[in-house]
């Protein structure tokens, strides 16, 4: 699990990082809404929060649910593409919980964004220019591609590469990494799930709002959801 002391890159170098030569406007600086050491108390996985507060995502940045909309089941999960446990969740387990809880409509599945770093923040800022019914394909695809982009020496080169295979252009590239106002809402939503929520890092679900953190096998999953479905 990739916790709250993982580098939150800031100002400067980072933006470099990943703006290289583009003529970008926006300064992607992103930083942490309290010590990196932990000044707010922890909750441990298994806390419970109001699932109603859950569902009020900060800043007016809309979900992206999967499944069903009407159910009572609702499982949350707050996610950084730059994470390996993130995508081992997205590659090895939603596969499973698709197929048997979210195809079904058994249970509404809200992927949330966690922003702890630049690379974060690139992503998340394509998946939502690229539409409603695109963006779970765009971070399903970085997530795949972790490993190409994540470690390269010329991030923004390949991020770039990556999204000309979802179909951006240089210009809706570049328009999409401009947009100040969903780079603030990426900021606040990250401080709510932080100061709000107990997050310590990522990945971490919230059930119906308990706490379920790490890498949470797909027997986990089924263990806590079937006794809800009934």
């Amino acid at each position: 699990m990739t916790n709250r002391r993982s580098v939150l890159m800031g100002s400067g170098a980072a933006a470099a990082l990943v703006m290289g030569g583009s003529a970008l406007n926006l300064a992607l600086t992103i930083a942490p809404a309290f010590a990196l050491d932990g000044t707010a108390p922890a909750k441990a996985p298994g806390a419970q929060f109001d699932p109603a507060q859950l569902m009020k995502m900060a800043a007016d940045l809309q979900d992206h649910p999967m499944g069903a909309t009407d159910t009572k089941i609702m499982l949350i999960e707050y996610l950084s593409p730059t994470c390996s446990h993130c995508a081992a969740f997205h590659t090895n387990v939603l596969p499973q919980l698709k197929t048997e809880y979210i195809d079904t409509n058994k249970i509404m599945f809200l992927p949330r964004p966690f922003t702890r770093n630049i690379l974060d923040a690139v992503v998340f800022m394509l998946a939502e220019a690229a539409g409603p019914e695109r963006y779970h394909d765009v971070i399903t695809t970085y997530f795949k591609t972790q490993q190409d982009w994540g470690t390269s020496d010329k991030p923004n080169d390949a991020l770039f590469a990556i999204a000309q295979q979802l179909g951006f252009t240089k210009e809706t590239y570049d328009a999409a990494l401009t947009n100040q106002t969903l780079f603030t809402a990426l900021e606040k939503v990250r401080d709510q799930a932080m100061n709000d929520f107990k997050l310590q890092g990522t990945p971490t679900f919230y059930l119906n709002g308990k706490m379920l953190s790490g890498e949470v096998t797909f027997d986990v999953f089924k263990a806590e959801l079937d006794p809800l479905i009934g």
